[in-house]
Parts: structure tokens; C-alpha cells; sequence
């Protein structure tokens, strides 16, 4: 009889992170950012049908890098899970924190039991209502998750990037000037984005049932040529 081949559970995990990390790693960043007014979702997406990008709720957000086809499932999957607790309680008592807690309940039991890991890192942000503050909660492939109290930077130049970003934000801007910072972040100094490459979204009060707003690629180029 043989032996079973064994594989020590530290390595395993090592394995599971690498792989997880390899596949964000090949996809776009996006940045997520609380304004002065609102906060702003901008992303690196040249694809004119997919997006990276959605409503979940009433005041909730979610953004996603990676493998299209997994954190897609997790919106969808949100956005699920917030009607039937709004229905069966109250529209109030959807909440970003127990969502992402839901997500990452999940993604870290994928990570834990399956065999290969999802390729994906997730957002959810809620715009502050009153004296609640807005809200932005990173998701990993591995369930952690952590609050970020201005902004949050997810995909494959992420550490790049957030030094960048610790250079340019340092306060919170109105969403028309946190666009172009941006903007700005993501492309960085060696390229230039345009409105082509880019999906934008805001959550802000305008006076409208709806805070979720998508930019179109006709108001990003208007923005960007300010």
C-alpha cells in the first residue's frame, strides 16, 4: 500500500495565497475614496459592458478586481441578500458591515476548503447618512477584512499605487477634484488614461430616492479636459 503524498497545511496555504495573488494581480486597480460630498469609485476598466462596478442598496457600493466571473457572482449574490433583509426587516437595517462580513464568511471558506481559491478582491462602500460616517470595506481572497477610514486601493499595482496616493490625498476633496486625483493615481506619471479606460461611479445625495451614479465616458472626458 503507499503512503499518501503530504503537504504541510502551512504549505498549502502558501500555495493558496500565491495562486490567489498571481490571478489579482494580472487585473486592473481600482480605487475607492470618501469625499467631501460623497465617495468615488474609479476603476481602470477599458471593457464597454463588464463592470467592475455596481449598486448593491440604497446607499451601498461594490467594486471588485479580479477574475470577472467571481466577484460578479458576489455582487449579485449582495445584491440578493440585501432585498430579502430589507423585505423581511427594513430597508434600514441593510447595512455595508454585515455585508461584507457575509462576503467574507464566504471567500475565506473557499479559501479555507476548496481547492483553488477565488481570484478576487471586493468593495463595499456605503455613503454616510446623517451622523453615520461613510464606510469602505476591503475584502481579500482569504475573508480578512479590513475598514479603511479615507481610502482603499485593490488589484495588481496596489502597493504602487497607494504610495502614490498617500502623496496626493491628503484630505478629503469634493467628488469633482477626487475624480481627477484619481485619475491621476491610476495612470500615474509614465501614462495617460482616457476616458475610454475608465469606469467611474459616485455615491452622493442629489436629492434623489438613488445615490448611486455612473459616469458615462462622454462626463469623464469633460471632467478630464477641465
Amino acid at each position: 500500500m503507499s503512503m499518501p503524498y503530504y503537504v504541510s497545511p502551512e504549505q498549502v496555504m502558501k500555495d493558496r495565497a500565491e495562486y490567489a495573488q498571481k490571478g489579482i494581480a494580472r487585473g486592473r486597480s481600482l480605487i475607492g475614496m470618501i469625499c467631501s460630498d460623497g465617495v468615488l469609485l474609479a476603476a481602470e476598466n477599458p471593457s464597454k459592458s463588464l463592470y467592475k462596478i455596481g449598486e448593491i442598496h440604497d446607499r451601498i457600493a461594490f467594486a471588485g478586481v479580479g477574475k470577472f466571473n467571481e466577484f460578479d457572482q458576489l455582487r449579485v449574490a449582495g445584491i440578493r441578500h440585501a432585498d430579502i433583509k430589507g423585505y423581511t426587516y427594513s430597508r434600514e437595517d441593510v447595512d455595508a458591515r454585515s455585508l461584507a462580513n457575509l462576503y467574507a464568511q464566504y471567500l475565506g471558506q473557499v479559501f479555507t476548503h476548496e481547492m483553488k481559491p477565488l481570484e478576487i478582491e471586493v468593495l463595499v462602500a456605503k455613503l454616510g447618512f446623517k451622523e453615520e460616517p461613510s464606510q469602505l470595506f476591503q475584502i481579500s481572497y482569504d475573508g480578512t477584512v479590513v475598514d479603511k477610514d479615507n481610502f482603499v486601493i485593490l488589484g495588481g499595482d496596489a502597493q504602487q499605487l497607494i504610495e502614490r496616493a498617500n502623496d496626493a490625498l491628503t484630505d478629503q476633496y469634493p467628488i469633482s477634484e477626487a475624480i481627477i486625483k484619481a485619475i491621476d493615481i491610476l495612470q500615474g506619471p509614465d501614462r495617460t488614461l482616457s476616458s475610454d479606460d475608465l469606469e467611474v461611479a459616485v455615491l452622493q445625495d442629489r436629492g434623489q430616492p438613488r445615490t448611486f451614479f455612473r459616469y458615462d465616458h462622454a462626463k469623464i472626458r469633460e471632467i478630464i479636459d477641465r
